[in-house]
Parts: C-alpha cells; structure tokens; sequence
C-alpha cells in the first residue's frame, strides 16, 4: 500500500524527551514506525522503548539515506539534540496520529521484501 509517507528516509525514534535515541534509514518511513511502535525489532529500539518518531529527512536516493544515518550516527549526542529540538522543539511524536488502531478495519502497513 502506498501512502504519502511512503518514501525514503533518515529518521529517529526516541524513548521521550532527552531520553534514548535511535537512528535509522528506510524505504517506507510509514511501515518501519509501526515496526518500532509494535515492539516488532528485538534490540536496541525495544529494549530502550524507542516508540515516538522524533525527526525525518526524506531523500531522493537509497544511497544519500544510508550516507546521512552513518553521518549523524557518529554525531556527539548534543548534535542529534540540537537536530530534533530545531524542527520538533516539544519532542512530539510526529507519527501520533498515523495509525488509527482503534479501527476495526484497520490494517497495520508491511513493508515490501
């Protein structure tokens, strides 16, 4: 299913305000939340509740995704702050209302193989 938030990025999840944080790329921003939200990936972002997506870039290129999450990964840890506390300066979930799971008919997204 394809939506408008299908499409490339960098993002990151956090656990909440100055709490955890993870960063990662994908080729459905819609789908790979869902995935953190559900608790569907064993490690890192499951163990520390990195739930809330904080921060996303969109990207033309599979390439230039991968380029900026191995950037902002080596970042110091008040870098990242500073990125998300630019566009998103009350740490809101920026995915809160995607998901309607209080729908019966409602479908959680799956990403293509």
């Amino acid at each position: 299913m394809r939506t408008h938030r299908t499409f490339i990025a960098t993002y990151m999840m956090g656990s909440g305000r100055n709490g955890t944080i993870y960063t990662g790329m994908t080729s459905n921003l819609f789908s790979r939340v869902w995935k953190h939200k559900a608790h569907t990936f064993a490690g890192f972002t499951d163990d520390y509740d990195c739930t809330r997506l904080l921060w996303f870039e969109r990207h033309a290129r599979v390439v230039e995704a991968i380029r900026r999450e191995k950037r902002i990964k080596k970042w110091l840890r008040d870098w990242k702050l500073a990125l998300i506390e630019k566009d998103n300066p009350g740490w809101l979930d920026l995915a809160a209302d995607w998901f309607p799971v209080n729908d019966p008919n409602w479908v959680p997204p799956e990403e293509p193989d």
